[in-house]
């Protein structure tokens, strides 16, 4: 099991996250590529970063929604899209082809995210896009139960998917997370995110919200940089793996 986090989400003087800190204990990072966070030195700094600590780079696009931080949908023509798409991986790949490495895979950030798993037009966009940037990318996209369904949209792509689980956000019965607007929809303290790790690593699952057992199966796990526990969390799952 993998650790991936959103990194590089500071912008100009305001600073997010703890990212230097968080470095040193994952697996690969998710870098925002200036459209809903960052800009370009901080997207050199942090891939600068991930070198140092010889984590995989992963291109981390959202919507153009800086005051928002790209968690709010914005509705776009599929060629809007799929150019704003290419555009910060192209962004984050000139970045990483100065440092003397690469991006690894794509995933996308907040109501994108959201957008991409429940709509099944921008999720064919994006693959789309990617296949023609580069079909060897990999998509992270969430770990869900009809997970083989999406598998098989992407095989018409040739993109293969890497499947994320969140053990800072609560899920719901149907497998899906928790909407950030619904109380206890981030987990508030590191023993809520700890049961929740433990849960997926030994068993690929998680209780749900109301509950019940969810199967996710994953290859990864995900922690928020910009959560006020992330630092505490990667220490811990960094030592539990």
């Amino acid at each position: 099991m993998l650790i991936n986090c959103d990194m590089g989400e500071s912008f100009g003087a305001w600073s997010m996250g703890q990212d230097a800190l968080i470095m040193p204990y994952i697996d690969m990072a998710n870098i925002a590529c200036g459209m809903h966070a960052s800009d370009p030195c901080v997207m050199k700094e942090t891939v600068q970063l991930a070198n140092k600590h010889n984590v995989k780079i992963g291109a981390h696009p959202g919507y153009a929604d800086l005051q928002g931080f790209g968690r709010r949908h914005i509705a776009m023509s599929p060629t809007e899209l799929e150019s704003l798409f290419i555009y910060q991986i192209g962004a984050l790949q000139g970045i990483c082809i100065s440092e003397g490495t690469e991006v690894s895979y794509v995933k996308p950030h907040g109501a994108l995210y959201n957008d991409m798993m429940s709509n099944d037009e921008i999720f064919k966009t994006l693959l789309k896009a990617l296949a023609k940037y580069n079909q060897k990318l990999s998509l992270m996209i969430m770990a869900v139960p009809d997970k083989q369904r999406y598998i098989e949209i992407a095989e018409h792509y040739n993109i293969n998917l890497i499947f994320e689980a969140f053990i800072d956000r609560s899920y719901q019965k149907s497998g899906r997370l928790t909407s950030r607007n619904t109380p206890n929809a981030v987990y508030s303290t590191l023993t809520d995110a700890l049961a929740q790790a433990e849960s997926l690593i030994s068993s690929s699952k998680v209780i749900s919200n109301c509950g019940k057992d969810v199967v996710v199966e994953a290859e990864t796990i995900c922690v928020h940089g910009d959560g006020q526990l992330a630092l505490d969390i990667v220490k811990k799952l960094r030592q539990r793996l």
